[in-house]
C-alpha cells in the first residue's frame, strides 16, 4: 500500500460510522469509501471508540466491531502500530469489558515493536505476549 494521502481524526471516523449528521457523513463516506490510501491512528481509534460509547451510547461490540471494518478496507492503514496487533487489541476489547481501548492501544504499540514489558499499576491490562511490571523490583 502507497502512503496516505492524509489521516483520518476522530470527528471523520464517528462521522462515517453513525452516519450523523447527514451532510458531513455523506462527505466521510465518499472519502473513506473512495480509492484513496487514509490513515488511521491508535489516538483516532481510541477517542472514535470513546465518543461512539459515551455520546452515541453505542454497545462495545458494535463499536469494536465498526472500527475492526474500518481498518480492514483495502484503503486504510494504521499509523505508528501494525495494523495486526491494532486488531487484535480491538478484539481484546470485545471480548472482555474489563480492557480499555487505550490499554488495548498501548499493548498494541508495545507488541509492534518488540517492546517486552508494560509498566502499569492497572491489574487489567492485557498480558498476552508482553510482561506486566510495577516497578516494584525491577531494579528501580
Amino acid at each position: 500500500m502507497t502512503d496516505p494521502s492524509g489521516v483520518l481524526d476522530a470527528s471523520f471516523i464517528v462521522r462515517y460510522l453513525t452516519g450523523q449528521p447527514a451532510e458531513q457523513a455523506g462527505r466521510a463516506r465518499g472519502l473513506i469509501d473512495s480509492n484513496l490510501v487514509l490513515g488511521v491512528t491508535d489516538v483516532g481509534i481510541v477517542e472514535s471508540a470513546y465518543v461512539l460509547t459515551n455520546v452515541y451510547g453505542m454497545p462495545r461490540e458494535a463499536v469494536v466491531d465498526a472500527l475492526v471494518a474500518l481498518i480492514r478496507r483495502r484503503n486504510v492503514m494504521v499509523l505508528g502500530a501494525e495494523q495486526e496487533y491494532v486488531l487484535l487489541g480491538l478484539l481484546m476489547c470485545r471480548a472482555s469489558g474489563r480492557i480499555s481501548f487505550g490499554d488495548a492501544m498501548i499493548w498494541a504499540a508495545a507488541r509492534s515493536r518488540g517492546v517486552p514489558a508494560v509498566y502499569t499499576f492497572d491489574e487489567r491490562f492485557p498480558s498476552e505476549g508482553v510482561a506486566l511490571l510495577s516497578g516494584k523490583n525491577e531494579g528501580m
